[in-house]
């Protein structure tokens, strides 16, 4: 049975998320509904093509692929199987790379991408900085980049042996070259991503 909207105070599953009919694009996290931001704006979508631009330039001779989003990303627990009804995670990344190749379908990508991008807004900053960067790093995410297109700033977060993300204090800022570690041939010019942010 389709739901028309949900109660946002529940806990749901993927197979829930599956039947929901409404306007707005949503998250699902740790079985709660999160309402993404309006739209993205013009500075958000220039940032984000760039970024996926140079990715996608570089990705292009290898196995792994660059996806955009809405691209659902479904993060199964550790402990549970991989059936709708015990997913109870389900995100869109701006982008996010994925070298497993057998992760994707036709309904997006079903485990953890090897690299997440989030580009932050004054709507989901908090969502981004905090909630996202504890499921990500639960999730085995190998590297999370969160950047700050208004600030014009990129903080790179990398896991460590014991499953934890490290990042250096410092973010990287316009004028930077920027290398993922999963792909150190892979140089990213902020210069050129700011830049193509600019109105």
């Amino acid at each position: 049975m389709k739901i028309e909207e949900p109660d946002l105070a529940g806990t749901y599953t993927y197979a829930d998320y599956l039947t929901w009919q409404w306007g707005e694009m949503t998250e699902l996290i740790q079985g709660k509904i999160f309402k993404m931001s309006p739209a993205p704006g013009s500075l958000h979508q220039q940032v984000s093509g760039e970024l996926f631009r140079q990715v996608a330039n570089f990705l292009k001779s290898k196995k792994c692929k660059v996806f955009s989003a809405p691209f659902d990303v479904r993060l199964p627990s550790p402990q549970k199987n991989k059936t709708d009804r015990e997913i109870i995670t389900v995100v869109q990344p701006d982008l996010c790379v994925v070298c497993d190749l057998t992760k994707i379908d036709e309904r997006g990508c079903l485990g953890a991408p090897d690299w997440i991008i989030e580009i932050l807004s004054k709507y989901t900053s908090s969502k981004d900085l905090n909630v996202k960067f504890d499921v990500y790093e639960a999730a085995g995410v190998q590297e999370y980049w969160v950047v700050h297109p208004s600030e014009q700033t990129v903080l790179v977060y990398t896991l460590d042996k014991q499953g934890k993300y490290k990042g250096r204090l410092k973010p990287f800022v316009r004028t930077d070259t920027v290398s993922p570690m999963l792909f150190p041939g892979l140089s990213i010019s902020l210069e050129q991503v700011f830049s193509e942010g600019e109105i």
